[in-house]
């Protein structure tokens, strides 16, 4: 029966690149307070589009899509889903904003896990949500040219409850210790989470529900405003290739699960950067042009419409495609491609 015991954190050597990253969430984390006291405005829109990012690209990693407008319209509760991909893009969304809002009084405990699984199916006709799988599964990766590859089988279904409530324990114990980071506490919960494969289905997106879960309590709320899920789904190759790395010999209790440490805190520590970064182009007294002039100081080779809607949330779509063409009529920039294959590239 595999264990779960975190005091061997306290002893782990970690490397440099880890310990680098943990030195500088650290130091985000502090600036991270005195952005949500001076800048609300601009946190507001940063929030909105997170969200939509974050359901998009939590539910795309399982294949599950649907159009951009569709998305917008359901996530601004304007329609109802029309298929079941719709149904479970919902069911995203209403867990996600469960989180953002009363993340203070979710604990840790196998109960609301089950309840956040329970939402994420609350929008289909289904009786698995909000119970532990009920037969064996296993962890697949389905790659670009639609063959499906087994990464790893999880435990047996009458092995999940217990193995889950264990889980909580050993994360709960740690944590009020006080002794370890929880930077690298979480991924590793995360990564034993996946490892039992609690549910029938739905544990990747569970998993990436969790991780915003324990950073909001641990005080790393950059995933409010910076989608943590379309970092992840923007390098799902690598996030499918340290996974398997760290499950090796998982149930022998031998692996090491330090690769899936570094990616995700690698992943917190873009978001932290792209909100600072964000912040500071949006949040300067500027004119619409300006801003978006600066969009192409800091982000290099080619800029389309949604690049910038992203990087400036403050600003409308009417304005941007007003600087755009103000800029390419000033030679600042020019403009190749047509329809939604249109670019920009800032004239050196």
């Amino acid at each position: 029966m595999r264990e779960f015991n975190y005091n061997y954190l306290k002893y782990r050597h970690w490397d440099k690149d880890v310990l680098g990253y943990i030195g500088l969430i650290h130091e985000y984390k502090g600036k991270q307070q005195l952005y949500l006291r001076q800048k609300p405005l601009e946190l507001d829109r940063l929030v909105d589009l997170a969200k939509i990012q974050s359901t998009q690209s939590s539910n795309a990693i399982e294949g599950i899509v649907t159009t951009n407008q569709r998305l917008k319209s359901l996530m601004a509760s304007k329609t109802m889903p029309k298929n079941r991909d719709e149904q479970e893009i919902l069911g995203y969304k209403a867990a996600l904003e469960l989180i953002h809002e009363n993340f203070e009084y979710m604990p840790i405990t196998p109960n609301v896990i089950l309840q956040l699984h329970k939402l994420l199916y609350s929008f289909m006709p289904t009786s698995f949500g909000g119970v532990f799988k009920t037969m064996s599964n296993e962890i697949d990766e389905r790659r670009s040219d639609g063959s499906i590859i087994v990464r790893f089988r999880p435990l047996e279904p009458f092995e999940t409850p217990d193995a889950v409530e264990r889980l909580c324990t050993a994360y709960n114990k740690t944590i009020a210790s006080g002794e370890i980071d929880p930077l690298v506490v979480i991924p590793t919960f995360i990564h034993d989470f996946l490892c039992i494969h609690p549910f029938n289905d739905g544990n990747g997106r569970m998993s990436r529900l969790l991780t915003t879960l324990l950073l909001y309590k641990s005080g790393y709320v950059v995933g409010k405003y910076i989608s943590l899920e379309k970092k992840i789904n923007d390098h799902k190759n690598e996030y499918y290739d340290v996974l398997q790395l760290a499950s090796n010999k998982w149930h022998e209790g031998q692996n090491d699960d330090t690769p899936f440490t570094k990616y995700l805190l690698g992943v917190i520590l873009s978001a932290y950067r792209d909100f600072e970064e964000r912040l500071n182009i949006v949040s300067n007294k500027k004119n619409a042009k300006e801003i978006v002039k600066e969009v192409f100081s800091v982000k290099l080779g080619k800029v389309t419409k949604s690049d910038i809607m992203e990087f400036c949330p403050t600003l409308s779509r009417s304005a941007i495609e007003k600087a755009l063409r103000e800029l390419i009529a000033d030679l600042d920039i020019c403009k190749y491609g047509k329809g939604p294959a249109t670019y920009y590239i800032l004239n050196i």
